[in-house]
C-alpha cells in the first residue's frame, strides 16, 4: 500500500522519523508511541527510545499495515536513499539568497514552496537535511529556521575558514614541532625546504605567526588553545616558543625576546612609515628659527653619545654663588601630539641602551639628528637660567625658549683629565670621612689637613676641554656644592662604576667581554648634579606659576643617618632597602633619595617622552600663560604612559644581565670572582661583584660560620642559564 506524501505531526506507529545524534540526521520506524515517547527501530536493527520533542519538523511518510523487520529495514533504507540523492541535487545558497531580506524565519514547509509547487515529505526532508548543514546561512530554532544577515554569513565565513586553517594547523604543525624540538634538545639536523617532514607553506606561515606570537606574549589568549594543541607533549618550558623560532630561523641567536615582549620596535626602520610627519615637524620648526643666542655652551657626554640632549654655560658671581645657563633640546617646539609619530614615540616611550645597540625613542633623523645639540649647529633649545648661592641652594630658575649653537661638544674623559690639572680632587661627602666631619665641627686642624689630601695640579691637557678649563673649574664647585646641599637635605647618593659590556662575533659564536670603564667621577658628576638642579628648578618654577607638570616623587621617610653618598656594595645594600621606588604624578611630592622638595624630569626630552610632555607643559605656558593639558588630563595620560615604561624598563633591567651570565658561562665553572657580602641570614648570602655589577645569593654552608656584611671572598659560579636568569654559587674562599 503506498505512503501518503506530507508531513506528519504526531507520528504513531509505522511512520518514518528522522532525529539528530552525532551530528547527523538518523532515520527511524515508530514501533510504538505511548504518552510524548517513542520506541524506535534503525536501519543498523537496533531499538532506542526517544522523546517527541527530539524528532526533526519533518516527520513521515506513514505506512499502515503489518510490516516485518525486514520490510521496515528496507523501507528506511529506500527513503534514506531519495533523500541523500535529493539532497545532493538541492543547493541551500541559492536557498539562502531568495529568502534573505524576505524573512528572518520561516517553517520549512514555507522554504520547500520557493522550489516546488507540491513537495512530499522526502522532498521536505531532503531540504531540511542541507538546511542543517549549511550552518553558515541557516540556524535551525525547532521548528522553524532563522535566515541569517549577510553581515552574519559572512562573519560565519569567515569563522568557518579559522576553523578549517586551525585544525589543519593542529594536525600538521603539530608533527613540525615535534621535529624543531627534536633539533633543539638532541642536536638533530634541520629538515631540508622541501622535506616532507616540513609542513605546506601556507601551514608553515600560519605556524610561524603562532610560535612569533606565544614568543612576545605567552599568556596570549586567543592563540593559547592552538598552542596547546600544538605543542602538546613538550616539555612545559616557559621559552618553548624561543627555542622553536631560534631553531627553525626565524630568530638569530641570542634574540632579544624582551623587546619584542615590550611590543618595542628595535632600530629605526620603525621611522620609514612616519616620513611626511617628520618632515612637516622639521618644516614647522625651521619656521620658527631665530637668531641664536651669544652665549658659549658646551656639553659633556660619553665619546658614544649622540643624542646630546643638554649643554650649560656657566659663571662664578661676585658672592661666591653661581649663574648657570641650561639648554635643552627641544623637540618638543613643534610636536605633533596625536599624529601617528606622536602614538608611535609614546609607545616607544624612552630610549634603550644595550650592549648589542642603542634603540632610540625618537627617530633617528630628530633624535640623533634635527634636534641633538651638536657644535656649531643652529637649535632651538628650552633654556632655564638659574642662580645658586654659595652653598648650594637654588635661588631662582627662570625658563625660555631660544635657539643656540654649542660651542664645544665636550667628552667626561677629556673634561676629567681637564679638571685634574684646573682644581685638584676633592672627597665627596660620606658619612664615614672623618676628616669632612672634623671640618663640619669646626676642628682648626681639619683645614690645615684637607690642601695636603689634595692631588697636586697637572699640566693641562691637550684636548678640547682644555679650552673651557674656567668653566669646568667653576662647574665642578657648583657640583660639590649642590651635593652637600641635597646630602643636607637627606639625599642618599649612590655611587657605583658601571662595567662596559661589549659584543664580538656572531650567532653561536658571541664572545661577551666585561671592561672597566674610565674613572671620571667629576665629571659626571658635574652633568648629574646640573641635570637634578634642573628638574627640581623647573618643579618650583611650575610651582610658583600654577603650571601642572608629571613629577618624580618618592615621598617616604629615611633614616637622617642614611643621607649621604655610599660607595662599599654591603653599605649600598643597607640603604637601598629604605629607599622605595619612584612614581610618576601629577602631584609635586618631595623625591627623599634626591633631596629635592618636587621633581619634575625635562632634562632629556629626546629620550623620555615624560620629559617631552614637561617640556611642552612649560613652552606652552610661556607661550600662552596657562598649560597645554589640564592636571586631569595629565593623569589620564599616566596609566598607557606607565605601562610603557615599564615594558621598556624590563628590556633595559633583563637584557644586560642576560650577557652578564653568558659572559660568565663561557669563562667557566674555574674561573674565581672578586665578591662583597651585603648581606646574610641562616640559610643563605648574598653577595656583591663589584666590577661586574652583580648580585648572587648562596647558601650559608658554602662560606663557612662566620659570615658578615662588607666582608671579602672569591667565589666560584656555575649551572648559568642566561635564558631563564639561573647562576649558582659553586664554592667561596674568604680572601
Amino acid at each position: 500500500m503506498a505512503a501518503p506524501s506530507g508531513i506528519v505531526r504526531y507520528p504513531g506507529p509505522g511512520c518514518i522519523v528522522e532525529f539528530m545524534q552525532g551530528n547527523r540526521p538518523i532515520t527511524a520506524w515508530v514501533l510504538e508511541e505511548q504518552a510524548g515517547k517513542l520506541r524506535l527501530l534503525l536501519a543498523n536493527r537496533r531499538e532506542t527510545k526517544l522523546t517527541t520533542n527530539r524528532l526533526l519538523p519533518w516527520s513521515g511518510p506513514v505506512y499502515s499495515g503489518e510490516y516485518g523487520r525486514q520490510q521496515i529495514i528496507d523501507l528506511l533504507e529506500l527513503h534514506r536513499q531519495r533523500r541523500d540523492d535529493r539532497e545532493t541535487a538541492l543547493d541551500p545558497l541559492e536557498l539562502w539568497s531568495m529568502a534573505q531580506g524576505e524573512v528572518d524565519r520561516a517553517s520549512l514547509e514555507w522554504f520547500a514552496e520557493l522550489l516546488w509547487e507540491a513537495p512530499e515529505v522526502d522532498d521536505l526532508a531532503a531540504l531540511g537535511r542541507a538546511m542543517l548543514a549549511c550552518k553558515t546561512h541557516f540556524k535551525f530554532q525547532p521548528p522553524d529556521f532563522e535566515v541569517y544577515t549577510a553581515e552574519k554569513v559572512d562573519a560565519r565565513l569567515a569563522e568557518q575558514e579559522a576553523t578549517r586553517q586551525r585544525e589543519a594547523l593542529v594536525a600538521a604543525g603539530h608533527e613540525f614541532v615535534r621535529v624543531l624540538w627534536d633539533v633543539h634538545s638532541r642536536r638533530r639536523t634541520l629538515p631540508l625546504e622541501n622535506s616532507p617532514e616540513r609542513p605546506a607553506p601556507d601551514i608553515a606561515e600560519q605556524l610561524a605567526a603562532l610560535v612569533m606570537t606565544r614568543l612576545a606574549d605567552p599568556d596570549e589568549h586567543d592563540s593559547e588553545a592552538v598552542w596547546k594543541q600544538v605543542t602538546k607533549g613538550l616539555p612545559d618550558d616557559p621559552h618553548l616558543a624561543l627555542h622553536l623560532a631560534k631553531t627553525w630561523g626565524l630568530v638569530p641567536e641570542h634574540h632579544n625576546f624582551w623587546m619584542d615582549r615590550a611590543g618595542y620596535d628595535p632600530g629605526n626602520a620603525w621611522a620609514a612609515s612616519h616620513a611626511d610627519d617628520i618632515a612637516a615637524l622639521r618644516a614647522a620648526v625651521e619656521s620658527a628659527r631665530s637668531q641664536p643666542l651669544a652665549t658659549p655652551f658646551i656639553s659633556i657626554d660619553s665619546a658614544t653619545t649622540r643624542d646630546i640632549d643638554d649643554a650649560f654655560h656657566i659663571e662664578a658671581r661676585g658672592d661666591g654663588g653661581f649663574r648657570l645657563w641650561l639648554a635643552l633640546a627641544c623637540p618638543a617646539l613643534a610636536w605633533p601630539y596625536g599624529s601617528e609619530l606622536d602614538k608611535a614615540v609614546l609607545r616607544r616611550a624612552t630610549s634603550i641602551y644595550l650592549p648589542e645597540a642603542t634603540h632610540h625613542m625618537l627617530p633617528e633623523e630628530l633624535g640623533i639628528g634635527f634636534f641633538s645639540l651638536l657644535a656649531g649647529q643652529d637649535r632651538p633649545a628650552l633654556v632655564l637660567t638659574m642662580e645658586v648661592a654659595p652653598d648650594g641652594e637654588l635661588q631662582s630658575c627662570v625658563p625660555s625658549g631660544a635657539w643656540v649653537n654649542l660651542a664645544a661638544n665636550l667628552t667626561y674623559e677629556a673634561c676629567e683629565a681637564c679638571l685634574a690639572a684646573v682644581a685638584p680632587p676633592q672627597a665627596a661627602p660620606n658619612p664615614d670621612d672623618d676628616l669632612l666631619a672634623a671640618m663640619l665641627a669646626g676642628d682648626p686642624d681639619a683645614d690645615a689637613a684637607a690642601p695636603a689630601a689634595a692631588a697636586a695640579p697637572l699640566p693641562l691637557p691637550d684636548n678640547a676641554a682644555a679650552a673651557h678649563a674656567e668653566q669646568l673649574a667653576v662647574a665642578d664647585r657648583l657640583a660639590r656644592a649642590l651635593q652637600s646641599h641635597r646630602i643636607g637635605r637627606g639625599a642618599v647618593i649612590i655611587e657605583r662604576d658601571d662595567p662596559k659590556v661589549t659584543l664580538s662575533g656572531e650567532g653561536s659564536a658571541t664572545i661577551v667581554n666585561i671592561a672597566d670603564q674610565p674613572v671620571t667621577p667629576r665629571s659626571q658628576s658635574i652633568v648629574a648634579e646640573m641635570m637634578i638642579l634642573a628638574n627640581a628648578g623647573v618643579a618650583r618654577w611650575a610651582g610658583e606659576n600654577r603650571v601642572a607638570l608629571l613629577h618624580r616623587t618618592q615621598d617616604v621617610g629615611i633614616p637622617r643617618e642614611y643621607a649621604g653618598v655610599w660607595r662599599a656594595p654591603h653599605e649600598v645594600a643597607r640603604v637601598v632597602k629604605a629607599l622605595a621606588s619612584s612614581l610618576l604624578e601629577t602631584s609635586p611630592r618631595p623625591h627623599a633619595g634626591i633631596g629635592v622638595p618636587a621633581y619634575s624630569p625635562v632634562t632629556s626630552p629626546l629620550r623620555r617622552y615624560p620629559d617631552l610632555i614637561n617640556e611642552t607643559r612649560v613652552l606652552h605656558a610661556l607661550a600662552t600663560g596657562q598649560g597645554r593639558w589640564t592636571r586631569e588630563e595629565l593623569d589620564a595620560m599616566l596609566p598607557l604612559l606607565n605601562a610603557r615604561l615599564d615594558a621598556a624598563g624590563q628590556v633595559q633591567r633583563f637584557r644586560p644581565r642576560y650577557w652578564k651570565l653568558l659572559h660568565f658561562r663561557q669563562k667557566g665553572d674555574k674561573t674565581w670572582w672578586h665578591a662583597v657580602v651585603t648581606e646574610e641570614n641562616d640559610a643563605f648570602v648574598t653577595v656583591s661583584l663589584p666590577r661586574e655589577q652583580l648580585f648572587l645569593r648562596g647558601r650559608r654552608s658554602t662560606f663557612g660560620d662566620k659570615v658578615n656584611p662588607g666582608q671579602h671572598f672569591r667565589v666560584r659560579v656555575g649551572k648559568i642559564h642566561p635564558l631563564n636568569n639561573e647562576i649558582q654559587i659553586l664554592d667561596a674562599e674568604e680572601e
